[in-house]
């Protein structure tokens, strides 16, 4: 059996699977069912390591184990691996969210909590910056920057960012509105968009921007987060974000703001 390396490393990046594991299973569909030393001549994977991989593709959902001797194994429809795979994604997702629900007044994110407390006094506040890559990473982030804020939230976004940044970024930003947090969002607004404009007014001020492409937030008048890059010509996988803590330039950037934000026009 000839699988191209190319076919494989796909697989191995959709279903999660290492390299022993895709050529096993991909040697058994090309048989239906086979026996663990087949499989090992077939795949070209060592014998001593075939009924591991079984195993675990057993366990993942991707194969059957028949009664009998031989032990042999059958291989399952892709269509029926692909929902498996599924299902078992959610559920592992959610145990996994309820154990660090779990970790919320437990002793082990007490002591992480004090480990970080400790370190963070031997920082200066300007070293607390970095860049992150990856549109989610930077969503993390600036969700993040919204829980923590005390008094002001600016942000600047453009067309398509707005729509994204509606189910990424409302719930903390109510929350912060109720927490007594002054909103102000700017964007270009269109007939497209101007429903999610209106959804975002229930927390924010809203102003239209016509000329303004721009993507960045100020927190508190002391962080700053803002993106290098235009969204509509970058793939969210290689979008950079910089966040900076310092006081005099989200200061300065907040009050250029300012000057402009009386120019905007109030979505209605």
């Amino acid at each position: 059996m000839i699988v191209k390396e190319e076919f494989l490393s796909r697989l191995r990046k959709i279903f999660d699977l290492n390299l022993y594991e895709v050529k096993v299973w991909t040697a058994l569909l090309s048989r239906g069912t086979s026996t663990a030393g087949e499989l090992s001549s077939i795949s070209d994977v060592p014998r001593s390591r075939t009924y591991d991989i079984l195993e675990s593709l057993e366990k993942k959902g991707f194969i059957v184990m028949k009664l009998g001797k031989p032990i042999k194994f059958i291989a399952l429809k892709p269509e029926e691996v692909v929902e498996r795979v599924k299902k078992n994604l959610l559920i592992n997702a959610k145990e996994k969210s309820k154990r660090l629900e779990r970790l919320k007044g437990d002793e082990v994110l007490n002591e992480l909590t004090g480990l970080f407390s400790d370190g963070i006094k031997y920082i200066e506040s300007t070293d607390l910056s970095g860049a992150l890559k990856g549109r989610q990473n930077i969503y993390n982030h600036l969700d993040m920057l919204i829980r923590e804020a005390q008094s002001t939230i600016t942000l600047v976004t453009t067309v398509d960012g707005l729509s994204r940044k509606l189910e990424i970024l409302l719930p903390s930003l109510e929350k912060a509105k109720k927490r007594g947090v002054t909103i102000r969002i700017a964007a270009p607004i269109s007939k497209e968009n101007i429903h999610i404009a209106n959804d975002f007014s229930k927390v924010a001020e809203v102003r239209n921007v016509e000329d303004l492409r721009a993507r960045f937030m100020i927190i508190d008048s002391e962080q700053l987060m803002f993106m290098l890059l235009n969204d509509n010509e970058v793939h969210q996988a290689y979008d950079i974000g910089i966040w900076l803590n310092t006081q005099f330039f989200a200061q300065a950037l907040e009050n250029l703001f300012e000057v402009a934000w009386k120019n905007f026009k109030s979505v209605k």
